[in-house]
């Protein structure tokens, strides 16, 4: 069964709403019709009036939970505009300017995810990632805890690993270039919880490095010591379920033969479902090479650590891919 088999039917036995701002695309309005079929969600699809008839080609929602939002014309956007200014006044923005800054679809839509008139959002088919995360940040922020936000790769594996883990998070793969050991923390506690809100059972972290337990010195080695060593003392002080390991070389952390013999006092014994790489570059070829040599299916960039649920899509994507990465939105607003 593959990961969305289990994610589609848990969404839809929810009562979320999505926004999807990109009304003015016609995938994600294939993408709406398609999970209003589904059931999966309640959707409000951000698009003027020509927009919607253009990009929907006559597409009928009837009997759906699918609203289309004229969000330029909106009889809330005053309010929207208010939650604005709140959220930004203090780095200098006028009233006004918070107006005109919501004719921005991606500010509109993040700010009703942000006064719950909507519990998750879905953007970037036609947006770019730094579009996506400036509006994140400016209308949501990040989660309490959590200094920066981060991103992972869900990769749905077509052979289990060794240890038997058929799904693996990578992070982060998408945003931070080069994170210092207290960034690794957040990143590490941010997809320790999208691990708990997607798949369910225990996280099992390795922090990767060239080296296994001091096998080689350098600074990159003993960045990922140190971020292993305060994930452990924060999942100890927080409460947190989870097993933490670092610094572990790729194999140690995923083969259990060579855990045996490279680290035989290591709490993962080659059974990671979690690991966390030293800086994007590492992260970014590790995701593409598992998903195009080992076929597995990489859901993602997944946005973590906002305070509330914000996904970025590929500009390259599908309706299906939209509707795959609303279902991983709706499970992540349940455990926000």
């Amino acid at each position: 069964m593959s990961l969305m088999d289990k994610l589609i039917p848990k969404a839809a036995a929810t009562e979320m709403t999505i926004v999807l701002p990109e009304g003015q695309d016609p995938r994600v309005m294939q993408a709406a019709r398609r999970i209003g079929e589904l059931g999966m969600a309640k959707v409000k699809v951000l698009a003027t009036p020509d927009e919607a008839e253009q990009s929907a080609d006559g597409l009928s929602f009837d009997g759906m939970s699918v609203e289309i939002i004229d969000y330029l014309n909106s009889p809330d956007s005053e309010v929207i505009a208010g939650h604005l200014y709140e959220r930004r006044k203090k780095r200098g923005m006028t009233l006004d300017e918070a107006r005109e800054g919501i004719k921005n679809r991606l500010y509109f839509g993040n700010l009703m995810v942000r006064n719950g008139s909507a519990d998750g959002l879905v953007a970037g088919s036609i947006a770019s990632t730094t579009e996506m995360l400036r509006s994140a940040f400016h209308c949501i922020g990040t989660a309490p805890g959590i200094s920066i936000g981060s991103s992972c790769f869900v990769m749905d594996l077509r052979e289990p690993t060794p240890a038997g883990e058929s799904t693996l998070l990578y992070a982060d793969c998408g945003v931070n270039p080069n994170p210092k050991a207290d960034q690794l923390v957040d990143i590490a506690i941010s997809t320790i919880k999208t691990h708990n809100a997607l798949i369910g059972g225990m996280p099992k972290v390795a922090f990767l490095s060239f080296s296994t337990k001091g096998s080689a010195q350098h600074e990159i080695v003993d960045k990922m010591i140190e971020a292993a060593e305060k994930t452990q003392a924060r999942v100890n002080a927080e409460g947190i379920e989870a097993i933490i390991d670092g610094e572990l070389q790729a194999d140690t952390a995923l083969v259990p033969a060579v855990a045996a013999k490279k680290a035989p006092d290591s709490p993962l014994q080659g059974d990671a479902n979690i690991l966390i790489f030293p800086d994007l570059n590492c992260g970014n070829v590790c995701y593409k090479i598992t998903e195009r040599l080992a076929g597995a299916h990489a859901y993602g960039p997944i946005l973590q650590g906002l305070a509330k649920p914000v996904n970025d899509l590929s500009r390259g994507c599908t309706a299906d891919d939209i509707v795959g990465v609303a279902a991983v939105t709706v499970c992540q607003a349940l455990v926000m």
